[in-house]
């Protein structure tokens, strides 16, 4: 699971999140549930002028990934979410890394101890397989049987005495008061009626997440808690603990379940929902913020194409609704492309935009001869332009679709004789047009004025004119249609072509 936390460091209100680096899988990174949850912490954390802290939970060794701590990091910085504080960047609420937080955990076990609250658990992992079994066996939820909260001070000091391993439980207590839910209102579980003790401290004195949650979260000035649905049972739990500690509790919310269109559950193990995914794919971090906000609740409105800083004002915790949020993930190249146009407008943006394409191209096209001429800002700049709206990915400007863009063609004279005699005519034509429409090249209007440009040729069909000008402009017999080129390369450019087909 992906716990995420709110929580307020010192006299000014500041929040904080969580994101978990011990996921059940071998890659360990961040994937689009933990990023939702991430996301809602730091719009709310940013609504409220709060900080965004990001704590690494690792006390689950047998379950960390080398470089998965870093890797959600990066993540959060690529999503354009970085947090405030974190291992990281450091704060003064550190460390933010669970593992170096041992001491904290082991004076906060010792304090349980000495109040009663907790006690020392003797069974061996043999024993608790067996309950385990004899539980799923009577078709039973298995749960610890607390055999060790009876022992007398005597017998915890002889089996002391013998070096027996133990770790050490929290006594789970009937009569839990009700807590008041941000989303889920007013709710409780009478946890101690259907869960064993739980362990809090493990043998080799690393917490669990029910302890070190609380922990961290009361010294670290937790005021509000956000994180999944799946925690709701476990909060009159936490609050249990919080009692036993006489440490005041922060307020919960609980977000719904994120899940795809058809009702499943996100699969983490098919690797398609991992940030490192979207990324290497080509999606724009602001089409995720999007389409993950887009298909649940928490806004004013719901519509595509929202910027985090209009997600910020447009988002009240009072309005996330109890419903499952249903993410169809095929809709994410539409909100990317919403995005990406939305980067080609703004005149920062698009720069980026530009050498990225430069880059990709060279990358595409390095080996074929590319004419500088067509890497020029300028030329770059003017093909985003005229494709503005009509690409979902940066990198659709690099298929074969597009090749005519970056590789010139070269093209005789001779080559387009055998096409039609009338070259130079029809040449003259289209340059001529193409001096009188540069201001307003449409796909539409080009179509009527080269059907009326055929029709002052002697004897050329319209399709072999058609085909002489996809020759001239691409190289190639096959691609979108003539008009749709001149479109994209622009006056200037399909001018250029004709002039050196004609010369050559």
């Amino acid at each position: 699971p992906v716990p995420a936390e709110l929580c307020s460091c010192g006299a000014a209100p500041a929040y904080f999140v969580t994101v978990s680096s011990n996921f059940p899988t071998i890659t360990g990174f961040l994937h689009l549930g933990g990023l939702r949850t991430a996301l809602y912490n730091y719009i709310f954390a940013k609504k409220h002028k709060g900080t965004f802290i990001l704590r690494v939970e690792d006390t689950d060794q047998n379950r960390v990934v080398p470089g998965a701590a870093e890797g959600i990091e990066d993540m959060l910085d690529w999503a354009g979410i970085p947090p405030d504080e974190s291992p990281g960047r450091g704060g003064p609420a550190g460390p933010y890394v669970q593992s170096l937080r041992l001491e904290l955990y082991g004076r906060a076990g010792a304090a349980l101890l000495a109040s009663g609250a907790a006690y020392r658990c003797f069974c061996s992992p043999q024993r608790l397989e067996l309950l385990r079994r004899d539980a799923v066996r009577s078709q039973q939820t298995p749960r610890y049987d607390n055999r060790c909260r009876h022992l007398t001070p005597t017998e915890v000091a002889q089996k002391l005495s013998q070096g027996l391993d133990f770790v050490i439980r929290f006594r789970l207590e009937k009569g839990v008061e009700p807590f008041q839910d941000l989303v889920y209102g007013w709710s409780k579980h009478e946890v101690a009626e259907v869960e064993g003790d739980p362990v809090i401290l493990k043998g080799d004195g690393f917490p669990t997440y029910h302890l070190a949650n609380v922990v961290d979260d009361h010294y670290m000035g937790i005021t509000h808690v956000l994180r999944g649905t799946e925690w709701l049972t476990s909060t009159s739990k936490h609050l249990l603990l919080y009692k036993a500690f006489g440490w005041e509790p922060p307020q919960f919310g609980h977000l719904p379940l994120l899940l795809n269109k058809d009702g499943g559950k996100l699969s983490k193990r098919q690797g398609d929902i991992f940030l490192e995914h979207f990324a290497r794919d080509g999606f724009l971090p602001e089409a995720l913020l999007d389409i993950v906000t887009n298909c649940g609740s928490g806004f004013t409105e719901k519509q595509m194409g929202r910027t985090l800083e209009e997600l910020i004002s447009q988002f009240e915790v009072g309005r996330i609704t109890t419903h499952s949020a249903f993410l169809d993930l095929e809709a994410l190249p539409e909100f990317n492309r919403v995005h990406l146009t939305r980067h080609i407008e703004n005149q920062g943006l698009r720069q980026k935009l530009v050498r990225e394409l430069q880059g990709l191209v060279e990358l595409v096209y390095g080996d074929q001869q590319v004419d500088p001429d067509v890497l020029e800002n300028e030329y770059v700049e003017r093909v985003l332009l005229l494709r503005k709206g009509h690409i979902s990915f940066l990198k659709n400007l690099v298929s074969s679709d597009y090749s005519y863009l970056w590789v010139r063609p070269s093209v005789s004279r001779q080559q387009l004789q055998t096409i039609s005699a009338e070259v130079d005519e029809i040449g003259k034509l289209v340059l001529g047009l193409m001096t009188r429409q540069a201001a307003a090249l449409t796909v539409e209007e080009l179509n009527k004025d080269l059907r009326s440009l055929q029709k002052q040729t002697r004897e050329t069909k319209y399709s072999s004119m058609m085909q002489l000008l996809r020759l001239v402009l691409s190289g190639r017999q096959h691609g979108p249609s003539v008009a749709e080129m001149m479109v994209t390369l622009g006056a200037e450019e399909v001018c250029g072509r004709i002039r050196r087909a004609l010369s050559s």
